[in-house]
């Protein structure tokens, strides 16, 4: 699945005290839509950040990436300009270290990672809560051939890789089937430390 994962270098007291959510699932699952969604309804608040991912691909309608060439990319991952990244699907991503400073102020950052990243950033921080947004495979294999984003590569490639690592153990689970409206507000509780 992932072809590469770094990141910066690792550091002797974890950075915190503030909470860092990772967003992770299938392609298809809408964890861009639904980040987007508690992004608007986080608005004017200051205790809790989106940081714009660095992405080698185009961005979809629901993604507020940053794209670069993957020369850019290359030399930006080289001089510690990434908190986090990793390689995956042909494609670089990468979520910048200034969620450094925004963590020791104590703010949430969320973020949509790889999985891949999950255990160099709970090593590197001190309050990490790991999302998993997930929806049955008849559900993502629509919204993929919906999306028909050239960048994603096989359809049939991209839903092979849904059944995952069997020992992944996320913090919490939304399916996000129906409305995205319950997904959202699931999400938000966990950002604001508040989910049952």
């Amino acid at each position: 699945m992932n072809e590469r994962v770094g990141g910066a270098a690792q550091v002797e007291q974890p950075v915190g005290p503030g909470l860092l959510v990772l967003v992770v699932g299938p392609s298809g699952a809408g964890k861009d839509t639904l980040i987007g969604m508690v992004q608007e309804r986080c608005s004017g608040r200051t205790d809790a950040v989106f940081p714009i991912r660095t992405v080698t691909r185009e961005a979809s309608q629901h993604e507020n990436n940053r794209c670069v060439t993957p020369e850019a990319f290359a030399q930006e991952a080289a001089s510690g300009a990434f908190a986090l990244w990793w390689q995956a699907h042909g494609h670089g991503y990468g979520i910048p270290k200034t969620i450094d400073e925004d963590l020791r102020a104590g703010r949430a950052v969320v973020a949509n990672v790889s999985r891949g990243v999950i255990g160099e950033a709970r090593a590197r921080y001190a309050n990490v809560k790991v999302v998993n947004i997930t929806a049955p495979a008849d559900v993502l294999a629509e919204r993929l051939a919906a999306r028909n984003r050239s960048s994603d590569g096989s359809l049939a490639a991209r839903l092979g890789r849904v059944s995952g690592d069997k020992d992944f153990q996320p913090d919490v689970v939304i399916e996000n089937v129906g409305g995205a409206e319950t997904g959202a507000a699931k999400l938000l509780a966990v950002i604001l430390n508040s989910e049952k």
